[in-house]
């Protein structure tokens, strides 16, 4: 799918476009920073109470701010409503708990953000809700998880954190029984639109690519209306909801999006095939290399291959360690999406929480680095990583 399903614009477009209000003359989103509205009788008040998403009542129902980014979105994945949460941790935590109850199961893969892995882990269990891991990558996996009558949730993430292992999103939106819900993050709206393939959610940490500028925490779900507004009573109640400045700055940095992503796409292209050719370097994982092993699924659901690649370093744990504070231009950090390149070493950051096996499984090893392309010269950004290479192997 390459136009846009609403409004006959390619996506590219409709990011500039989308979340502006019918009448409003501003360029710019406008920044709603109020956290309540003034109500001019008993009537208009009580009738804000009881809507679903009623933008001028109280902030955490509603806000024309955040509104605005949540059409947007939803208008980017041919959604028919969205809710913006105050992080990617905050919407996937209001999907499951907003969907199920204790005693009902949970489908979800191996190849996962740690951070979602360690909340189906530990959080789960205490609210009684069981939990199945499946390798995300072999057909029909999920569905062969399936318990009929108390699997509620099918949880996937593609591409995956770290090792951009990719999940057949057709398969995935084929099945029935369960709510199914993809984790977006790093492919963005204008990489690929799970909804498109018949999956029921869509999420992103926002914080991320969409946002883009490392300036706003911020997570949105889309959907359909049905199970947004359920979930949307959910969240009033949950109360882990975007404040209007970050939902203000993720809509300006999704207008930018179509441009960014190019960009940080074809940085990543010219590093992965790089790498591809180093001594030093064991594997390189890009869904736009011929070696990605899911090469031709990539082709058949992404629109872009995104600005993320990992790659494993020869060597050991202390390997790793060591070319991340070799880096000169990139910069050490744990998010992605933005304008500076980041490098990141998943066994010492981000999936430290995790056991030995559990790394194992997702594919992390102790060289297993995370880059994450910037707005930078793709030259600068390669030069920096050869120099950093030579450092580590001296």
């Amino acid at each position: 799918m390459t136009d846009d399903q609403n409004t006959g614009h390619e996506p590219e477009t409709s990011a500039i476009l989308a979340g502006r209000s019918e009448g409003e003359t501003s360029l710019a989103p406008v920044l709603y920073p109020t956290s309540a509205f003034e109500f001019a009788t008993i009537d208009e008040g009580r009738g804000m109470a009881m809507a679903v998403g009623a933008e001028r009542y109280y902030s955490r129902y509603g806000n024309p701010t955040i509104n605005a980014f949540e059409a947007a979105i939803a208008e980017l994945e041919g959604a028919e409503a969205a809710r913006a949460f105050a992080s990617g941790m905050g919407a996937i935590s209001a999907v499951v708990l907003g969907l199920c109850s204790s005693g009902d199961h949970v489908v979800a893969q191996r190849q996962i953000y740690a951070g979602t892995q360690l909340f189906l882990q530990t959080a789960c269990p205490r609210f009684g809700i069981d939990v199945t891991f499946v390798d995300g990558t072999e057909p029909g996996a999920f569905e062969a998880a399936i318990r009929p009558g108390k699997t509620m949730l099918v949880c996937a993430e593609t591409p995956a954190n770290p090792k951009l292992d990719l999940v057949d999103l057709h398969e995935l939106g084929a099945i029935t029984g369960a709510t199914t819900v993809v984790d977006s993050t790093f492919a963005t709206p204008l990489g690929q639109n799970p909804l498109a393939h018949g999956v029921d959610l869509v999420l992103h940490s926002a914080t991320k690519g969409i946002a883009g500028h490392n300036d706003a925490t911020i997570g949105v779900v889309a959907g359909s209306q049905d199970l947004m507004s359920w979930l949307w009573g959910f969240a009033v109640l949950h109360g882990a909801n975007a404040s209007p400045y970050d939902a203000f700055n993720a809509h300006r940095g999704l207008r930018t999006l179509g441009v960014r992503l190019a960009h940080q796409a074809a940085t990543a292209q010219r590093l992965a095939e790089y790498l591809e050719g180093h001594e030093g370097v064991e594997l390189v994982r890009y869904p736009g290399l011929d070696s990605h092993p899911q090469r031709e699924l990539a082709v058949r659901q992404m629109r872009s291959s995104g600005g993320l690649l990992t790659f494993d370093l020869r060597g050991d744990i202390d390997t790793g360690c060591r070319f991340t504070e070799a880096v000169r231009l990139a910069r050490q950090a744990p998010s992605l999406g933005g304008p500076e390149t980041l490098i990141t070493h998943p066994a010492s950051t981000t999936h430290v929480g995790l056991t030995p096996e559990e790394m194992d499984s997702t594919g992390i090893g102790p060289g297993t680095m995370r880059v994450s392309c910037g707005l930078e010269h793709p030259d600068d950004v390669i030069a920096d990583v050869e120099q950093a290479l030579a450092a580590t192997s001296d």
